[in-house]
């Protein structure tokens, strides 16, 4: 596969468009489109820009979840908790940040933080580090008018029957998987979940 050219179709607030042509393996020109939410200028650009944090939070024993409306597919799913980092923000930062915008919630202690990887390489060069921690607090909301969030924390087994019948976003669902089957992290003991 070879790039042979990249055109730039819609700039948007926060997506853009392009068209990238390709040479396939059969030595044929294939058009894709990608959805990024960098502004590429050229097809270096291409992947280079981390967007967000994904969070998976836990307090006491139990697994954070949102139960958010996505208006991209028109309903609410369970989710985990993200956002996308602010010019001259860490990781860290915006891990924090996002965790009180959407929950209320604070952090009290990083478990780790995994390089970034791509949330939809289907159609997106979007990326984002997946952030562990431990929270503490209640649950308020600051979320803006255009979020519709419900937090709430999970045990094993409410999760095991979610998992059942709710709909997930593929990282939420993945991660209620472990969770609920005994998974533990490095750095977190089963007794301290």
């Amino acid at each position: 596969m070879r790039l042979l050219r990249m055109k730039k179709i819609h700039e948007g607030s926060y997506l853009n468009n392009y068209e990238l042509t390709y040479l396939n393996k059969g030595g044929r020109e294939k058009v894709f489109e990608l959805v990024s939410r960098s502004r590429l200028s050229c097809a270096g650009d291409i992947g280079r820009q981390v967007n967000g944090v994904t969070i998976v939070a836990f307090q006491d024993d139990r697994l954070l979840l949102l139960k958010e409306f996505r208006m991209s597919i028109n309903k609410s799913i369970y989710n985990l908790c993200a956002g996308m980092i602010q010019d001259g923000e860490s990781v860290e930062e915006c891990a924090r940040r996002e965790l009180y915008e959407e929950t209320g919630l604070s952090v009290s202690r990083f478990l780790d933080i995994l390089p970034p990887s791509y949330s939809a390489v289907g159609f997106s060069d979007t990326s984002t580090y997946l952030v562990i921690v431990q929270t503490e607090g209640s649950f308020s909301d600051h979320t803006s008018e255009n979020e519709e969030i419900k937090a709430g924390l999970y045990s094993r087994e409410e999760i095991r029957e979610m998992l059942k019948t709710e709909e997930f976003s593929s990282r939420s669902q993945t991660v209620a998987y472990f969770f609920a089957n005994g998974f533990s992290l490095p750095g977190l003991h089963k007794e301290e979940l």
